[in-house]
């Protein structure tokens, strides 16, 4: 005869019948960006604080002296480690066996150091050796202002760049090779076949296809590295975090000074996220 049995249950789960009910949250609720709203009600309150506070305010007009001085270094920073980035990457791929190991090289060196310790190589120890290179080029050729160069005149700003630079080409370099092997090979064997060179091709037919597949990692890069530009202050660059730093210094007023400049570096990258997203969007609807 047939006997009912009870419904197999989950040990850790409790019966249907003591289940609470999940709760349906309106459409609105799920979709709302709370996070974005969040963020900006703690701007809302340092910006309340800021109008104000004398104290806040005093902080605010020291501190946004540097902005200028850290988006020039970020965007000039991102802007060379673009090229060098693209470079590496294409070498990274290269069947030339010295581009390729030239290419490793540079990366796995670049991802074995800290960020910081490289901004002390190259800002005291690359960029000497640099002119020295050029000092015996321009003495074998003669020519006198490069022979007489000396790293002494290299601006501490351009020393800032140049390390962030080639510490960010190497990130690049990955992201860069990563968008050009997501191409199909076939795609560079069409465009050989159609009579084109491998630089052509890759120029003409490679390149377009993978820079728009990482273009929001790209953008996500320069995030990183506007963040990372706060290093540049141990090399006494009256960057946002520097000046940051004499405010607290001078006045004492260390709440003032590090709450103005955490707020500041979170709305600077709050607004490029909002923008990477919306080329993602836009990407995506082409």
């Amino acid at each position: 005869m047939y006997k009912a049995t009870s419904p197999v249950t989950h040990p850790l789960r409790p019966p249907l019948a003591l289940r609470r009910p999940a709760i349906l949250w309106p459409a609105w609720v799920r979709t709302f960006p709370w996070w974005l709203a969040a963020i900006l009600l703690l701007a809302g309150a340092v910006g309340l604080s800021v109008a104000t506070q004398p104290s806040f305010q005093q902080a605010f007009r020291f501190i946004s002296a540097g902005l200028a001085m850290t988006a020039l270094i970020s965007v000039c920073a991102f802007a060379l480690s673009l090229i060098f980035g693209l470079l590496t990457g294409i070498g990274r791929l290269s069947k030339n066996v010295a581009a390729q190991n030239a290419a490793t090289f540079y990366v796995e060196v670049v991802r074995g150091v800290p960020m910081l310790v490289l901004i002390f190589f190259i800002a005291f120890v690359g960029v000497s050796g640099f002119v020295s290179v050029l000092n015996a080029v321009g003495s074998a050729a003669g020519i006198a202002w490069l022979s007489a160069l000396n790293s002494k005149d290299i601006p501490m700003e351009v020393r800032a760049v140049a390390a962030l630079s080639i510490t960010y080409g190497a990130f690049l370099a990955e992201v860069f090779r990563a968008g050009i092997q997501s191409i199909p090979r076939g795609q560079m064997e069409a465009a050989r076949a159609l009579g084109l060179s491998y630089p052509q091709a890759m120029r003409y037919v490679i390149l377009p296809q993978a820079i728009r597949n990482v273009l929001p990692a790209l953008g996500n890069d320069f995030i990183s590295m506007l963040k990372d530009s706060s290093l540049v202050s141990v090399l006494a660059i009256r960057d946002l975090t520097q000046t940051a730093r004499l405010f607290a210094g001078q006045t004492f007023q260390f709440n003032e000074a590090y709450t103005t400049l955490a707020v500041m570096y979170l709305l600077l990258t709050l607004m490029l996220s909002l923008l990477v997203k919306w080329l993602e969007k836009r990407m995506q609807r082409a």
